[in-house]
């Protein structure tokens, strides 16, 4: 769950809520939303124990249509968005050291997150330990960095700067496009609380681990990310914190002084790892919906002698950089979220029909029904919220797409028109791109 969020979020949530007293309040209310959610997965993961998570959950509750309208949408969009959100921040924070005191040209941002795409597509194309150990050094600067910020607060704050939490609620927005939006902005750095369900076959005893793991690492995780808010405002002021393009590199800058530096070269590390695990995760969706018959047989393959899924890796690589090109760091933010909470709405009602419709399925962990009655309400909201009182054309762009998924499934999927084209296709990218279709523990 901890990624580049935490270096790039905290500002956003502040300018679009308006005040710091709000913004903890977000920040609370994101890990709440993440934990109440993460333990409605838990228990839809010991009735249907199938890993692909949010995919397999629609297919068995609301059926195949809707399913492939999500494996649609999570290919296209939501796993491309979410690697290119990721590598802006890398970005910016790779670039900041070079513009000191001023915010960094938009091209410069945009090649250098080209760049960390390509690079980091490659090696996990090419060498599966090589990408471990990108992951396991970074994971180790990014807890660092975090200690070293959170450190440095303390400090500062028992040195007596507490002015910048005096009349701390001054300025609130509280029109509902801003409180939805400043959801978002949150919420992204809590994206992974769902994750877990991804590989629920392989996980032993989930009846008490998936309940587990998400009450023990989203406890952990709200706290730190709190702790880290209160040392970014106990340094800076809300307007610093606002106008910053990269807030551990202002935050470096002030508390270490000509040491600042290393604040942006940790915060771009972790930015770097959490791009790397966008890739790393591979392709278990692409897997399962292939498996279904939702997808390319080739988008499951692996190659022969490497085994990693490098034709799933190569085509969200090609659509991470078509992503890129239009888009901002907050707006890629703002479309992710607003598709995967329309998902997570879908897969909440999933569980509320078992629950009530099913209640003699065998269920090793349950949760009261009230649980995902909120989540789903919270969801609604987040989906409704940015479009209520300052609706934006690009919204229904983004929901036009995900109902397109409809269009393509009737003939190519239901149909299962063109068959031959694309069995020559498989064959020819196969042969080409060296690969197999990969056994289930791959």
């Amino acid at each position: 769950m901890i990624g580049s969020g935490i270096f790039i979020s905290p500002q956003y949530v502040l300018s679009t809520i308006g005040s710091p007293g709000a913004s903890f309040i977000i920040w609370s209310c994101c890990g709440l939303i993440a934990m109440l959610g993460g333990l409605c997965y838990a228990e839809l993961g010991t009735i249907i124990p199938e890993s692909g998570a949010e995919y397999i959950y629609i297919l068995r509750t609301a059926g195949k249509v809707v399913a492939f309208m999500f494996v649609f949408s999570f290919i296209m969009v939501m796993r491309p968005a979410s690697g290119t959100g990721i590598a802006l921040s890398f970005a910016e924070y790779a670039v900041a050291p070079f513009y000191s005191g001023c915010t960094p040209p938009q091209l410069a941002v945009k090649f250098v997150a080209a760049g960390s795409i390509l690079v980091l597509a490659i090696i996990n194309c090419l060498n599966v330990r090589l990408a471990t150990g990108i992951q396991v050094v970074t994971m180790a600067v990014k807890v660092v960095a975090l200690v070293v910020i959170i450190l440095g607060g303390i400090v500062m704050l028992f040195q007596g700067h507490t002015e910048n939490f005096e009349d701390s609620f001054e300025g609130t927005n509280v029109g509902v496009s801003s409180i939805g939006i400043a959801f978002y902005q949150g919420l992204w750095s809590y994206d992974g609380w769902n994750t877990l369900n991804y590989l629920t076959e392989e996980v032993k005893h989930p009846e008490v681990n998936l309940p587990r793991a998400v009450l023990i690492a989203i406890s952990l995780v709200t706290t730190l990310y709190l702790l880290v808010n209160v040392s970014y405002l106990t340094v800076m002021t809300p307007k610093e914190l606002m106008s910053s393009s990269a807030v551990a590199v202002t935050w470096g800058n002030k508390v270490l002084g000509s040491w600042g530096w290393v604040m942006s070269v940790a915060a771009a590390l972790s930015a770097f790892g959490s791009l790397n695990g966008t890739f790393f995760s591979g392709g278990r969706v692409c897997f399962v919906a292939a498996r279904e018959g939702h997808m390319p047989d080739i988008l499951s393959m692996a190659h022969v002698h490497r085994l990693t899924p490098s034709p799933a890796l190569i085509f969200t690589t090609i659509i991470s950089l078509v992503v890129l090109i239009p888009g901002d760091f907050q707006s890629i933010v703002n479309y992710f979220s607003f598709t995967a909470w329309f998902f997570y709405a879908i897969v909440l009602s999933g569980l509320i029909y078992l629950k009530i419709k099913k209640p003699d399925l065998p269920r090793p962990y349950k949760v009261p029904i009230v649980i995902p009655i909120l989540v789903l309400a919270a969801a609604i909201f987040l989906v409704l919220a940015p479009i209520i009182d300052n609706p934006q054309i690009e919204y229904l762009y983004v929901a036009l797409f995900i109902l397109s998924g409809v269009i393509v499934y009737i003939p190519f999927i239901h149909y299962k028109l063109c068959p031959g084209v694309l069995d020559k296709l498989t064959v020819f990218l196969q042969l080409f791109l060296e690969v197999a279709p990969a056994d289930k523990n791959l």
